[in-house]
């Protein structure tokens, strides 16, 4: 099932923001520690979306390693401990930043990096991160609507075959736009990777 027009996949995000730019990716646990970072940085994320981190989450942050470089930014709890070990078990040579539980805390107490002031991001981050100029995608907007990947009757199947072949997981419509942007998906392998898809279909 498609999520999102069309319109709504492209237009999504509207003004630049203006906080620093940084050049590695940082992996989070969920879309509210996301949230809360992109209110401090302009930054991408990967989430792991719970302690059990895939293979193919996996597959994403070595890939993102090697393209941009890495930090592993989780809650300063047990989980987030369990899932900052399995990424440096599999992914090594990750940067780490830690966030002190006191800075992590709720009113109710409740930990994580979603309930942390701007400027306890910015000092946990501070030792870690490198800034940017903004990145000129080479996957443009027109490539990615030619490919049939959104709104069409077999998006879907060729969306997520696609995503296998470039190793950033199997995306909806608006992660496949943010995925090939932040991972740095190359014009050649875009094209190499259609070129076996289409092979595949015939």
């Amino acid at each position: 099932m498609e999520t999102g027009t069309i319109t709504e996949v492209f237009e999504e995000g509207g003004e630049e923001l203006m906080q620093k730019r940084l050049k590695e990716v940082i992996v989070v646990e969920g879309r509210d520690d996301t949230t809360r970072l992109q209110e401090v940085f302009n930054v991408d994320t990967i989430e792991t979306n719970g302690s059990a981190v895939n293979e193919q989450t996996l597959q994403r942050i070595e890939k993102a390693l090697e393209r941009r470089g890495v930090i592993v930014f989780t809650d300063p709890d047990f989980p987030g401990d369990r899932i900052r070990a399995r990424i440096n078990e599999r992914v090594p040579g990750c940067k780490q930043a830690y966030l002190p539980r006191a800075d992590a805390k709720d009113k109710r107490g409740k930990i994580g990096v979603e309930h942390a002031s701007p400027q306890a991001i910015e000092r946990a981050l501070a030792a870690v991160y490198e800034t940017e100029e903004v990145h000129i995608a080479e996957v443009t907007r027109d490539m990615i609507l030619a490919a049939d990947l959104i709104g069409g009757p077999s998006a879907s199947s060729r969306r997520r075959r696609l995503g296998q072949l470039l190793a950033i997981g199997e995306p909806n419509a608006k992660q496949l736009v943010k995925r090939v942007a932040s991972i740095r998906i190359t014009k050649e392998e875009w094209d190499a990777a259609l070129r076996q898809l289409e092979e595949e279909q015939d």
